[in-house]
């Protein structure tokens, strides 16, 4: 089989955020990996409008979405594996991953769905928790391993480079291997047995 396509979703869009600096660690990791072609979506530039329609999108297939959108969608439907990175903010994650999150439906399922995160004391872990009961409603996989960053910010250089390697690295090649494998086996099920709502 080919590369299986990873898209690697930048949950946070607030000024200043520190989102970029550990994208780009991870995109690395994913690439030296070697399993994947990683696509990178920064939801800082998605318009993602928090007000949904009356009915849900997922009740509503026909429904067209905002125009900025249409290339979120068409880059969640062709991926094969799933990272989000998300921070915690408040013992929960950004307000723009929950709208990307409802805006789509279908994208979702299926597939297998990675977590790497941030925060000063829990290193994301809040927010992965939560995330990982939303997928399950989704019927998306999320799987056991994932990477954390506790108090992220002691933990990089000014120039963006990871102090101490070895442990992260470790994790993000366990949770890759993961989505290798679900990704693999989820993307022949889908193409041999299309994926029904109703299971």
């Amino acid at each position: 089989m080919s590369k299986l396509n990873l898209a690697v979703i930048v949950g946070s869009v607030r000024e200043g955020r520190f989102a970029p600096v550990i994208a780009r660690w991870f995109v690395e990791q994913a690439e030296r990996h070697g399993a994947f072609t990683v696509d990178l979506i920064d939801l800082a530039d998605v318009e993602l409008p928090l007000a949904l329609p009356a009915m849900p999108p997922a009740m509503q297939p026909d429904l067209p979405r905002p125009e900025g959108m249409a290339e979120l969608t068409r880059r969640l439907k062709a991926a094969d594996a799933i990272v989000i990175l998300t921070p915690d903010y408040n013992r929960s994650f950004p307000a723009s991953l929950k709208a990307a999150i409802d805006w789509h439906y279908s994208e979702w399922h299926a597939k297998p769905i990675g977590f790497v995160g941030y925060s000063g004391a829990s290193g994301g872990l809040l927010a992965i928790e939560q995330l990982r009961q939303i997928f399950n409603e989704l019927q998306a996989h999320t799987v056991r391993n994932y990477v954390s960053f506790p108090r992220y910010y002691e933990l990089f250089s000014s120039d963006g480079t990871l102090l101490e390697p070895a442990g992260p690295e470790g994790s993000a090649k366990a949770m890759l291997d993961q989505l290798e494998w679900w990704g693999s086996v989820l993307h022949d099920a889908r193409r041999d047995r299309p994926f029904a709502t109703g299971l």
